[in-house]
């Protein structure tokens, strides 16, 4: 018994020790930032209009795509949890792209379909929405390159409901939509959430996709790139130090909401 305790504590320690390295390579240069910022500089940040109005940008931006796209993404997620059909795997696979495509082909990929000769760009204007340079641009932008991230959490929520459960309230007489509403969507929510966490998070930070769609109006991402190459690294730290403050308190807020449900 001794033996087995003091391989365990030792296979904890290595693992500590191992575990503590990527831990402190993502809080290195985040604390880096923080300490070479001064409050004066982070004043200055937090007092221009401009750099307000791209983090305001890319907030809500980002969290119009999310919840406009999540309206799609959830049932289709749950198609993927539930049902088998040919070519499903292939399905998974298309659903992925974007994560591991560059950045900037899915800018191209994304331009291509809302430019003036497209049916989607063609359609916008009969309405009076503009894609290219505008926010409606900016939101299919980072949809396009975070989607995944929702469809796959809300996949791996639905398909941990015990399916059972849904038979059973079919066989006494629930249609599948109420059973979608009272079982399966409740039960998959934290899932869900997670995912649409992610999505929001991964649409706020998108630079690549946004800059060749939309280079102006500038979401945070972009403001900082232009102030890190017009002005250098002093001119562009406090920006990103207040974008990277804002994008934690909401995630830190949302993950304790999500615990506490």
């Amino acid at each position: 018994m001794k033996t087995i305790s003091a391989n365990n504590s030792f296979l904890n320690l290595v693992f500590t020790f191992l575990g503590g390295v990527p831990l402190l390579f993502i809080i290195a240069p985040l604390a880096g930032m923080y300490l070479s910022t001064s409050f004066g500089s982070l004043g200055e940040a937090i007092g221009s209009e401009e750099v307000r109005g791209s983090i305001w940008l890319s907030l809500w931006t980002s969290m119009a795509g999310t919840i406009l796209f999540s309206f799609l993404a959830i049932p289709l997620s749950y198609l993927l949890a539930r049902k088998n059909f040919r070519f499903k795997n292939l399905v998974n696979g298309i659903i992925d792209v974007p994560i591991i495509i560059p950045h900037s082909a899915a800018g191209i990929a994304v331009l291509g379909i809302i430019t003036r000769d497209s049916f989607l760009g063609r359609t916008g204007e009969l309405f009076g929405i503009k894609f290219i340079g505008n926010p409606a641009g900016i939101i299919l932008a980072m949809a396009f390159v975070s989607i995944p991230f929702l469809i796959n959490a809300a996949r791996d929520g639905f398909a941990a409901v015990p399916e059972r459960l849904e038979k059973i309230a079919l066989t006494l007489g629930a249609s599948p939509l109420r059973v979608f509403f009272t079982i399966s969507l409740p039960l998959a929510w934290r899932s869900i959430l997670s995912g649409f966490i992610l999505m929001w998070g991964r649409g706020m930070s998108e630079f690549g996709a946004v800059i060749i769609v939309a280079y102006n109006p500038q979401t945070a991402p972009i403001l900082i790139y232009e102030r890190f190459t017009s002005y250098g690294l002093k001119y562009a730290m406090p920006a990103a130090v207040l974008f990277v403050t804002v994008c934690l308190l909401i995630f830190i807020a949302l993950r304790i909401v999500r615990r506490k449900k």
